[in-house]
């Protein structure tokens, strides 16, 4: 039963010195007192699910910053080089990318991931012998590395909300209802062979993506979390009004209210109504800054969701820059940049730092279904340490070590991390880093040559 002890930590009482922790063999927090550690770490923090990864994207980073003959280029010029791209992609190379992302997570402080997951079938649309061939190789590689993992197959129907049939690029995605659910149930065995915190949810990719009548029956059949894209783009709302006679936030309000199984990615296009009545009904909004930046997709409300008790939690989408205090402090900087001020989405006299870091405890806690993001009994050990004899935190203590970290020093703070108690990253390196950088290498040796 692994014991560690920690000179500072963070519990949901607050910042506490000299803490021990025990860890039962299924990686689930079982006291705060033990007498002995084997381990000793200098500042321990609660660590945060990564709520939304396109994994396969991470091969494509670099790739997509030159601008094109168009007028603009947009989210949906992006988007077919990202058709192009995958249509090389075999099922091991998905399994050797995806190694190398849950890596790259659990080395920034992540100790678990929700994997939107909608890359199903082969070229040209033809489904594998096995349905779920792709999900297995997604769970292959959290073995491998460890994270805890949610898993998120995608349903994917049709071209666009006037249900025109998936084009080229869009076809190694696609399943009527009745083929998805047959999916999950493959996938589900796959997640068998993981630990026991592992997770099944499912996803409707998006309003455009999937009927309303296939929505309403998959989120009524399906057990776990439910995520969807929602609200990400103006062409995106512009299609929804046009064909529902509602922006898309307000047709879901009105027509399959989400709860608090739901997380709803993105929602940068969002009027003041649509944030607050949004936030009210406990779903977790998955905010993935550095994506939202890279695609122009928009700036989260976020001082309006956070007024409104709104829960959110963050990804890293499209993975091309992989790093857990980025993603808050672009959060944060996007706030000030649009209403040119300064620490918006602290409360009065607080760390910036501490209230995002809280939420995102929570809120990933929720969006995954892991009861995580606390050091206390009966919670999973997702744990993350930081390095407290660096350079930054010199004469630093509690919340404005947060602030350090995720404003100035940014994730080489990190040293270790625990998934469910399972210690993956030690000294700041992942404990299988070299076979997982080996097996990206050859895969991207063999793209590089087929691209």
């Amino acid at each position: 039963m692994p014991i560690l002890h920690a000179k500072s930590a963070l519990l949901p009482s607050g910042w506490v010195q000299d803490v021990t922790v025990s860890i039962s063999e299924d990686g689930v927090i079982t006291g705060l007192d033990a007498a002995a550690a084997e381990t000793q770490v200098d500042i321990l923090l609660p660590a945060p699910a990564n709520v939304h990864s396109h994994a396969f994207q991470r091969a494509m980073a670099g790739l997509t910053e030159r601008r094109g003959t168009g007028a603009q280029d947009t989210f949906w010029t992006w988007r077919q080089m990202m058709y192009r791209f995958l249509d090389h992609l075999t099922p091991e190379d998905v399994g050797a990318i995806t190694a190398l992302v849950q890596m790259e997570m659990l080395e920034a402080g992540y100790a678990a991931v929700g994997e939107f997951h909608y890359l199903h079938h082969q070229p040209g649309g033809e489904p594998y012998a096995d349905l779920a061939e792709m999900s297995q190789q997604i769970c292959a590689a959290a073995a491998q590395t460890g994270i805890g993992l949610t898993l998120l197959p995608v349903l994917y129907q049709q071209g666009g909300v006037d249900g025109r049939e998936l084009a080229p690029g869009q076809i190694r995605f696609g399943n009527e209802p009745d083929r998805f659910m047959m999916l999950l149930e493959g996938a589900r065995s796959a997640l068998a062979h993981l630990p026991r915190d592992a997770v099944l949810g499912s996803a409707p990719h998006s309003l455009r993506a999937v009927t309303p009548q296939a929505l309403e029956q998959i989120s009524a059949a399906v057990t776990g979390p439910l995520h969807m894209h929602l609200a990400e783009q103006v062409p995106e709302v512009d299609e929804i009004q046009a064909a529902y006679g509602a922006r898309p936030v307000r047709w879901l309000l009105d027509n399959l209210p989400p709860d608090k199984r739901w997380c709803l990615i993105h929602c940068t296009q969002m009027q003041p109504d649509e944030t607050t009545d949004l936030a009210a009904t406990g779903a977790v909004a998955g905010l993935c800054p550095i994506t939202e930046a890279s695609l122009g997709d928009g700036i989260f409300d976020g001082a309006r969701w956070l007024s409104a008790k709104g829960n959110l939690a963050i990804g890293s989408d499209s993975n091309i820059r992989i790093s857990l205090s980025e993603e808050l402090r672009q959060l944060e900087y996007t706030q000030r940049l649009r209403d040119h001020a300064r620490a918006v989405l602290a409360e009065t006299g607080g760390s910036t730092a501490r209230r995002l870091y809280d939420a995102a405890l929570a809120g990933g806690a929720q969006a995954t279904g892991r009861k995580s993001g606390q050091i206390a009994p009966g919670y999973r050990a997702d744990l993350l340490a930081l390095d407290g004899n660096a350079v930054d935190l010199v004469g630093r203590s509690d919340d404005t070590v947060l602030d350090t970290w995720i404003f100035t020093a940014g994730d080489k703070l990190v040293c270790d991390v625990w998934a469910a108690g399972r210690h993956v990253v030690k000294d700041g390196r992942h404990i299988r880093r070299d076979a997982i950088l080996a097996d990206y290498r050859r895969t991207m040796r063999r793209l590089a040559s087929a691209i």
